[in-house]
C-alpha cells in the first residue's frame, strides 16, 4: 500500500478503513495531512476519523490539491509517516515575539545529532498571510543551523484572505507554522529554473514585503515602465495582479542565485506588496517565467523523482500556476512521467528550501518543492 493516499471526504466508511488498515499494519505511524480550502468545512470529519482511530493527525488547507495530473479542489492527501509524527504546532507567530515562540517551541523536537548521524528534514508549514517568514527561516538557521534540513511551503487562501489553515486532530490555527520532523529517508529537492538577466536595479526603500522605492523612485513607477520598454505589456491598477505573476521580482543572492518574489499588489504609496520579504539595498531584476515544457528545473526534479523510488509529494506554487496557465498541467505531466507514483500534493502560497545542495534555507516564490516520502 502507498505511502501517499488521497480520498474523498464524503466516504466516511471508505476513510475509517483506510485509517484502520494503518493502525494495524503500522503501529505507531501518524498521519500528515493536505486539504484543499474548498473542503475545509470538512476538516472535522478528518479529525474525528484521526481520533477514532487512535491515530496522530497534523496538516495544512491549501488553494488546492495536486491529484492524477491537475489541480482539484477535492478531497483530502493522507500522507502516512511509519516513524510516527512528530511535529509542533506553534500560534502567535505575527507577534514581536515570533522568532523566540518559534525557537523555543523546535528546541525540543529537533535532536542533538552528532555529526556522523544522518540528518532528518524539518518540513515548515507557514500561514501564509505571516509577513515576515523569510526572517522566521533566518533566525531558525541561525539557532538550529545543519542539525536539519529544511523544506516546506505556506498553506492558506489563494486570495490572501485571512484563514485558519494550519491543524492536528483537534486545533486549527492561524497565523502560525505547522512543523513537522521527518526521517533522513525522506529526500527534498526546491527548484523555479527561472533564468537571470543582465539588467539590474536597486531596491532602494523596503518595508517588510513591500517594496516603497527602486533606484530612489516610486517602485510601482518603475516597475510599470521597465514592463512596458522591455516586454511592451501595459501594466495599470486594474491588471496589476493578473500580469504581475509574468514578470516577478528576482532578489540577486551572493552567489549568483536568484530568490523570485512575486508583486501581488500596489499600496496606496504606489508600493509593491509582494509574496515574501525584500531586504532593503538588494540588486532586483526582473524574471521572465521559462518554458513549462522544455526548462531545467522540470528535468532536474524529474531526475530527483525518477532516482527515488519512492512516493512523491509535490508542493506547487500558485503563482508559478497563473503564470503557466495550461503549461503548469504540461510541467506534472513530466514529472508524471519520470516515475513519480502517484505524485500528489497542493498548490503553494511560497515554497521553502534551497536551490544548491546544502545551501541556504530560504523562502521562495514561483517555485516547486518535491519530497520523497517513503519513511520505510
Amino acid at each position: 500500500m502507498n505511502t501517499m493516499q488521497w480520498m474523498a471526504l464524503d466516504d466516511g466508511p471508505a476513510l475509517e478503513r483506510l485509517l484502520g488498515q494503518w493502525r494495524q499494519n503500522h503501529p505507531g505511524c501518524g498521519v500528515l495531512a493536505l486539504l484543499p480550502e474548498a473542503e475545509r468545512e470538512r476538516l472535522g470529519v478528518l479529525q474525528a476519523a484521526c481520533r477514532d482511530a487512535g491515530l496522530a493527525l497534523a496538516g495544512g488547507i491549501f488553494p488546492a490539491l495536486i491529484r492524477d495530473g491537475r489541480f482539484s479542489p477535492e478531497g483530502v492527501w493522507l500522507i502516512r509517516l511509519d516513524h510516527g509524527l512528530h511535529f509542533r504546532l506553534v500560534s502567535g507567530l505575527d507577534g514581536t515575539d515570533a522568532p523566540s515562540r518559534l525557537i523555543d517551541a523546535l528546541a525540543t523536537l529537533i535532536p542533538e545529532s552528532p555529526p556522523s548521524e544522518a540528518t532528518p528534514t524539518l518540513c515548515l508549514l507557514f500561514d501564509a498571510m505571516l509577513g515576515h517568514i523569510g526572517s522566521l527561516m533566518d533566525q531558525l538557521y541561525l539557532n538550529f543551523a545543519d542539525r536539519v534540513r529544511y523544506t516546506g511551503a505556506n498553506a492558506g487562501s489563494e486570495s490572501f484572505a485571512p484563514m485558519h489553515c494550519l491543524f492536528d486532530e483537534r486545533r486549527c490555527i492561524g497565523n502560525g507554522a505547522l512543523c513537522v520532523l521527518l526521517t533522513p529517508s525522506v529526500e527534498a529537492r526546491l527548484d523555479h529554473g527561472y533564468p537571470i538577466p543582465s539588467e539590474t536595479m536597486l531596491a532602494s526603500s523596503t518595508e517588510g514585503n513591500c517594496i516603497t522605492s527602486i533606484d530612489w523612485q516610486p517602485a510601482y513607477a518603475v516597475y510599470r515602465q521597465l514592463i512596458a520598454e522591455h516586454y511592451g505589456v501595459s501594466v495599470t491598477h486594474d491588471n496589476f495582479y493578473s500580469l504581475a505573476c509574468h514578470f516577478p521580482f528576482g532578489v540577486m543572492q551572493a552567489d549568483g542565485s536568484v530568490i523570485v518574489r512575486i508583486p501581488v499588489a500596489i499600496r496606496d504609496d504606489d508600493a509593491l506588496y509582494c509574496v515574501g520579504e525584500v531586504p532593503a539595498n538588494r540588486l532586483l531584476v526582473v524574471l521572465r517565467a521559462p518554458d513549462p515544457v522544455d526548462n531545467d528545473c522540470i528535468a532536474r526534479l524529474s531526475a530527483h523523482c525518477a532516482a527515488s523510488g519512492k512516493d512523491t509529494l509535490l508542493f506547487y506554487c500558485a503563482g508559478r500556476r497563473l503564470h503557466m496557465g495550461e503549461g503548469a498541467l504540461d510541467e506534472l505531466a513530466t514529472l508524471a512521467r519520470s516515475g513519480c507514483n502517484p505524485l500528489g500534493g497542493a498548490l503553494s502560497l511560497g515554497e521553502i528550501g534551497n536551490i544548491q545542495a546544502d545551501g541556504y534555507p530560504m523562502f521562495h516564490n514561483a517555485a516547486l518543492v518535491s519530497l520523497a516520502v517513503s519513511e520505510t
